[in-house]
């Protein structure tokens, strides 16, 4: 059967409302070893299968969640949050308490977490959140174990509709196991281990990765899912749908101090990009690049309803949001060599990102005359951005990067050369936003010019009859 397009993307699963309280914590308690922290804000956002379908909206995704949610004044706080997301709201009744997530904080780190708020019976899903999962163009279940996605007439519609949209499943230990036929489920590492386990998975003694693959591969089988995609924080993913060979898809460098929500952006983003018509691997290289930028952004606390989102593939943006330095530099790179490597490395070492400024094909003509460049730019760029020091590359059509910096507005601009005792030419430019120029020197006897020059000396001695 072809699968059907339109529809919303739904999530089905289980809300929280999250709380922040942060303080600064300057001095620690006279009468406890423990930090006192004053000038105390609070911050509410939606959390658990709440922050998936808000992070699912900022996507651009038409996005309705259906969720069980209790009548009391933190639901009434949590849907307000969810609408103010942008995300249409059908709720399932429960007799419980909504449930609440507290994180005390300070200095960017969380200090304590106060669970409270009461499962409860989760009551006979209404008509209209059966018929919104009907028409669903894509499915995410976000279980938190709270019942919702267990045995009745809710899970049998998901079901139903993985024979004909893409369907993601976000698993939990105390949760209900995927209907078959889902598309994608996506357990971190602790919970395929602890899934697999569960599901009596034989790894026949393999450990690490092997052993991860088993287990992966088990679970393909054991849920009837098309792939699953096992996450590994800062290793990526792991991406099987049952073959002994799977996909390993690396997470970009980020630098990170709180991870929370990181699973939820993953499966959001790995949804978006189903219900977009991808195929799974894309989705989930889409997904890991995603929750990179989510966490290097501050994770969950970072996310805030009223502030306009970084681009997942823009890393000013992300470093920008974290607070962090933006480094850029510039060059040809025609023939890239060890001078070039060394003095990225350096670059990159100043900040939290670099940003390569590449002259183009028009600007290296005139700069090194009709011959050069030896290489293309789009080849130069692509061998660039290939460069563990390398985030970003800018290719300008100017004889000078002013115009490409005055777009960037770096922190620092780091340019390789011999400027001893003068000052860099786009040194004025960096001022005039607070930003610092400085020179990085070349590895000696190191340059273009040499190699093409010995290059062509060599290919002249060995011409016959020379």
């Amino acid at each position: 059967m072809g699968r059907e397009v339109g529809g919303p993307l739904v999530v089905v699963g289980d809300a929280l409302l999250d709380v922040d309280l942060t303080g600064r914590a300057g001095r620690l308690s006279p009468d406890a070893p423990v930090p006192v922290l004053d000038e105390l804000e609070e911050v509410l956002r939606p959390g658990g299968a709440a922050l998936a379908a808000a992070l699912a909206a900022r996507d651009g995704a038409e996005v309705v969640l259906v969720t069980a949610l209790a009548d009391d004044a933190d639901g009434e706080r949590l849907a307000a949050l969810v609408r103010d997301a942008g995300v249409r709201l059908v709720a399932v009744p429960h007799d419980g308490s909504t449930p609440v997530k507290r994180r005390v904080r300070a200095a960017g780190q969380s200090l304590l977490r106060l669970d409270h708020g009461a499962t409860g019976a989760v009551g006979q899903p209404p008509a209209a959140a059966l018929d919104t999962v009907a028409g669903a163009g894509a499915v995410l279940v976000a279980d938190y174990g709270r019942g919702l996605t267990g045995p009745g007439p809710l899970r049998d519609a998901v079901a139903g509709r993985a024979a004909r949209v893409p369907v993601v499943w976000d698993p939990h230990p105390r949760g209900a196991v995927p209907v078959r036929g889902v598309r994608l489920v996506t357990p971190n590492r602790d919970e395929a281990v602890l899934l697999a386990d569960r599901a009596g998975i034989d790894t026949a003694g393999a450990t690490g990765l092997a052993a991860l693959s088993a287990r992966a591969a088990g679970l393909v089988e054991a849920w009837g899912a098309h792939a699953v995609a096992v996450t590994l924080g800062a290793g990526g993913a792991l991406l099987s749908h049952g073959e002994t060979s799977p996909s390993v898809v690396p997470a970009p460098t980020v630098t990170t101090t709180d991870t929370c929500g990181a699973g939820d952006r993953f499966a959001s983003r790995a949804a978006v990009a189903l219900a977009r018509g991808g195929v799974t691997l894309e989705a989930v290289q889409e997904a890991v690049v995603c929750a990179a930028g989510f966490v290097e952004a501050g994770g969950a606390a970072g996310f805030h309803l009223d502030a306009a989102p970084p681009r997942d593939d823009d890393p000013v943006a992300r470093v920008r949001a974290a607070g962090g330095t933006v480094v850029a530099t510039g060059g040809c790179f025609d023939l890239l060599h060890a001078g070039h490597v060394a003095t990225l490395e350096a670059a990159r070492a100043l900040g939290d990102c670099l940003v390569v400024c590449l002259n183009s094909d028009a600007s290296v003509r005139r700069l090194k005359g009709p011959s050069r460049p030896l290489v293309p730019e789009a080849d130069r760029a692509r061998v660039l951005a290939a460069l563990e020091p390398v985030d970003a590359v800018v290719v300008f059509d100017e004889d000078t990067p002013t115009e490409a910096l005055a777009r960037l507005r770096p922190d620092v601009w780091a340019k390789g050369g011999d400027y001893a005792g003068a000052e860099l030419p786009e040194a004025a430019l960096l001022r005039e936003w607070g930003g610092q120029s400085v020179v990085l020197p070349y590895l000696p006897g190191r340059s273009t010019t040499r190699l093409v020059t010995t290059a062509g000396r060599r290919a002249a001695a060995a011409e016959p009859g020379r």
